[in-house]
């Protein structure tokens, strides 16, 4: 969209080549020598704080930005928690399986300082926080006019703090060596909390360095915690409000994912306890995606409309069912692995398996016999909202954090939480005490579980990040995958997905070992020619 009023660039070459610097509220740089400061209402900055009516619409407008996103110049694709988020964490786990060449260099591992994918995933998470910046600064400066109230200030400063807090954290995940790797030492990346708003603040991000991991994990978790004290709870949301807006709950819930990745086992069951009582497990483990906002146990999710989503390219439904039958309108570029498929944990008569609720298989046409998740249910509207964090999650925290501590009794039970209620038979086929012989057993049970509840919402790669050189249950690099382009005819599929054992098929792409730079993503190149001090911050290797 292009506005009326634009700001010219009086800072050079440098301004325009970064582009991810500059972007403000609502939009990117999308012509030489101007830079769009207007938000899609075509509302101008200095006016969009002006009035109540216009900061709602602009803080409505952060939500936009993080569930759409801009790809290349206007392209909406879901980056950075729309479906992008959850697709580019799938790919570059061992439990998804990418058929065409759209996740192709994030699957295999292939990616370079241009990747496009890649290239945005750090752009859009950028754009977003800046305009978490611009909020913070643009909400306090409307309540130092007395525009609005303390109250409505605080939730709008908390709300853009949790946006600014999980945009780090997305990026850090990538583009660095998770915690337990000399976090104090290991470079993380910029963290940014001044908005690009100016041609001061410009010139300062244009030679910010990267803050060490720890500096990172620090900074988030300050966020974090600025968030749960400033944002309204979910008791005062009304309606789809509740999960499609930040709260309270949503800070603390996130924190127990920080935590987990920070090795804070005590932090992660603390923070946990907060939220007892407020959600519970759903009795279907579909609820969750059928009836995605209005549901006992999804804690935020980012929603799509049938007039604001980021197309096919970028809708999870879209983008995970098969083409044939027509109907689905998928594209069905990642389907399910059979690494995970016929894991023994996933019991055969487990209800995240049935078919046509939460799986498809693939027919005549494309992919016979293959596995896809039907998770995402409406590839006509592409209204399904993605899901950011579930209650299911911060049971399987704290199960973890819990186990880890060898507090069995606590562990098993936040463990049969989730698990229970995908059983056929749980009086039989529940865990029970007998089941494990010690805490790590129990462990590893929870982390498989975790890959099952999980799969296909783009979860894999934050665990295969932080477990590595873990004490109890490593993963050693990234794991091999079956081969890019999955199994194209039902006499290779079939046997592929037939469950009783594992899998021990061909894995044609190979493992990546944590000490290859390949681990993490480079800074992207867009990034590092208009950052001086980033050129020479770059990962080893890239």
């Amino acid at each position: 969209m292009k506005n009326k009023n634009k700001f010219l660039n009086s800072w050079g070459s440098k301004f325009l080549a970064s582009v991810f610097l500059t972007t403000t509220l609502f939009t990117s740089c999308s012509e030489e020598k101007t830079i769009e400061l207007e938000p899609f209402n075509s509302i101008s900055e200095n006016a969009a704080f002006t009035t109540p009516a216009l900061i709602e619409l602009s803080v409505t407008g952060m939500y936009n930005a993080a569930a759409l996103g801009d790809f290349n110049g206007g392209n909406p694709r879901g980056y950075i928690f729309g479906a992008a988020f959850v697709q580019q964490g799938d790919n570059r786990g061992e439990d998804a399986v990418n058929l065409a060449t759209f996740y192709q260099l994030t699957y295999t591992g292939t990616y370079d300082t241009t990747t496009a994918n890649n290239t945005y995933y750090w752009a859009d998470g950028y754009r977003l926080i800046n305009r978490a910046n611009i909020i913070i600064e643009g909400v306090t400066n409307a309540l130092k006019a007395g525009t609005i109230t303390q109250a409505v200030a605080d939730d709008y400063i908390g709300q853009a703090k949790f946006f600014r807090a999980i945009a780090h954290n997305e990026i850090l995940i990538h583009h660095a060596r998770p915690f337990q790797d000399n976090p104090s030492t290991n470079l993380g990346i910029p963290y940014r909390e001044i908005p690009n708003n100016t041609a001061t603040n410009i010139e300062a991000s244009l030679l910010q360095g990267r803050n060490t991991v720890a500096e990172c994990y620090t900074k988030i978790l300050k966020d974090l915690d600025d968030a749960e004290t400033l944002t309204a709870s979910k008791s005062v949301r009304a309606g789809t409000a509740k999960i499609e807006r930040i709260t309270k709950e949503a800070a603390i819930a996130y924190k127990t994912r920080v935590y987990l990745h920070m090795r804070r086992w005590d932090k992660v069951i603390s923070e946990g306890i907060k939220l007892n009582g407020s959600y519970t497990m759903t009795a279907n483990p579909d609820t969750p995606f059928s009836n995605n906002l209005s549901n006992t146990e999804s804690i935020f999710s980012l929603a799509q409309s049938a007039v604001n989503n980021p197309g096919a390219n970028g809708a999870l439904a879209n983008m995970y069912h098969p083409p044939v039958p027509a109907a689905s309108n998928g594209r069905g570029l990642v389907a399910i692995s059979p690494i995970i498929w016929r894991n023994s944990s996933w019991l055969s008569d487990d209800k995240r398996r049935a078919e046509g609720t939460m799986v498809l298989t693939g027919i005549t046409g494309y992919y016979p016999g293959t596995k896809f998740t039907k998770k995402y249910k409406d590839g006509v509207n592409k209204t399904d909202a993605a899901p950011i964090i579930r209650y299911a999650e911060v049971a399987l925290n704290m199960a973890e954090a819990y186990a880890r501590q060898n507090d069995v009794v606590n562990g098993l039970a936040r463990l049969n939480s989730v698990r229970d209620r995908s059983l056929a038979t749980p009086a039989t086929q529940s865990y029970t005490a007998t089941s494990f012989a010690n805490n790590v057993e129990l462990l590893r049970a929870i982390l498989v579980e975790r890959r099952i509840e999980f799969v296909m919402e783009g979860r894999r790669w934050a665990d295969i990040s932080r477990l590595q050189n873990d004490d109890l249950a490593p993963i050693v690099g990234i794991p091999a995958k079956v081969a890019n382009g999955g199994f194209s005819s039902l006499a290779l599929a079939a046997p592929a997905y037939a469950l009783g054992t594992p899998y021990t098929g061909a894995l044609t792409v190979n493992a990546i070992p944590y000490s290859d730079f390949k681990f993490i993503w480079p800074i992207p190149i867009l990034e590092t020619n208009s950052n001086p001090t980033l050129k020479g911050q770059q990962n080893p290797g890239w």
